[in-house]
């Protein structure tokens, strides 16, 4: 069973921190099985204080580190030097060089700052919440700091943006180890959606649009049950009764991506979920989520996850 490790720093945010046990410890097997246990630990065992009116009993220290699969570190308000100059405490320090070869790191909204301090951060691509992603960016210069998503996933390293997208990325890793269908009842349990659309652009303090102004939810639905037919954007205004120019407006403001970005970001989500669920050939496939071409497809996963269609599947059917 694969092991979650939390390590809870002092000042830590209860909502975040609660993240990993209430997804990863949702997920079962198709009969039932859990498919992870979650340990949380602090630095020396001893209780924490958070963010909150409320201290937690604690009663692992770090060194639980060594031995799990997956380590998160949710964000606290107290990282002071570690914020504000990149110094980590020394048992942090040592706590993090504990982890061993091999773990996943995962750091939620601004733990990407003890990420960063350790040195795991440089020359990856990483975010956080997008009020600090410039202060990270000085802080590593040779990372890719992408202020606009709402996770990034760089392979043994994923760090996400604000609270609730600590959530997205979760869900993402269960996803990853499990495929769509685990992933999709853990968030139907937690009730919350399996995906969000769009990244964190959208939540940017931004001109509130006109409160008259139509929504596109209902040409985005519209899209959605016709994902397999050569959609234009003149089709989606016309659908939403409004000229392209404004219609794309109001999806960006409400997205926070284009309406052709969001179309093939929806359109590789289906073709995912088909090479997961189906034995359909990889042209099959492409052309029933709209992607057109086994060649397209190929382009748009390898720069999406960083593998082809059969390694997908091959992957996703070992899970």
């Amino acid at each position: 069973m694969h092991h979650v490790g939390v390590l809870a720093l002092d000042g830590v945010f209860p909502f975040e921190l609660g993240i990993p046990a209430r997804i990863f410890g949702t997920a079962r097997d198709e009969a039932g099985r859990p498919l992870y246990t979650v340990t949380t630990c602090s630095l020396d065992g001893a209780p924490v204080r958070t963010a909150a009116d409320f201290d937690l009993a604690i009663s692992r220290d770090a060194s639980l580190l060594a031995n799990v699969d997956t380590v998160v570190v949710p964000p606290s308000q107290r990282l002071g030097d570690i914020r504000e100059h990149g110094t980590l405490p020394e048992t942090l320090r040592a706590a993090l060089a504990g982890i061993r070869p091999g773990a996943r790191i995962v750091a939620i909204c601004t733990a990407s700052f003890v990420l960063a301090a350790a040195g795991l951060l440089d020359r990856r691509r990483a975010t956080t919440h997008w009020r600090e992603a410039d202060r990270l960016q000085r802080m590593v210069t040779t990372a890719r700091i992408d202020p606009d998503v709402l996770f990034v996933d760089d392979g043994d390293v994923l760090t996400s943006a604000g609270v609730a997208a600590g959530i997205d990325l979760c869900l993402h890793l269960v996803r990853r180890d499990h495929g769509s269908r685990v992933a999709n009842e853990v968030a139907r349990s937690c009730i919350v959606p399996p995906w969000r659309d769009g990244g964190q652009a959208q939540y940017i303090r931004r001109p509130v649009p006109d409160a008259s102004a139509a929504g596109t939810a209902a040409t985005q639905a519209w899209a959605l049950e016709h994902l397999a037919e050569p959609l234009t954007l003149a089709d989606l205004a016309a659908h939403a009764h409004t000229s392209v120019r404004t219609f794309s407006r109001r999806f960006r403001e409400e997205t926070g991506t284009t309406p052709a970005q969001w179309l093939v970001g929806q359109r590789l989500d289906l073709a995912r979920h088909y090479l997961e669920t189906t034995d359909w050939p990889v042209p099959l496939v492409a052309r029933r989520s709209g992607l057109g071409t086994g060649a397209s497809l190929r382009q748009h996963l390898r720069a999406a996850v960083g593998v082809g269609p059969q390694a997908y599947r091959r992957t996703f059917r070992a899970a």
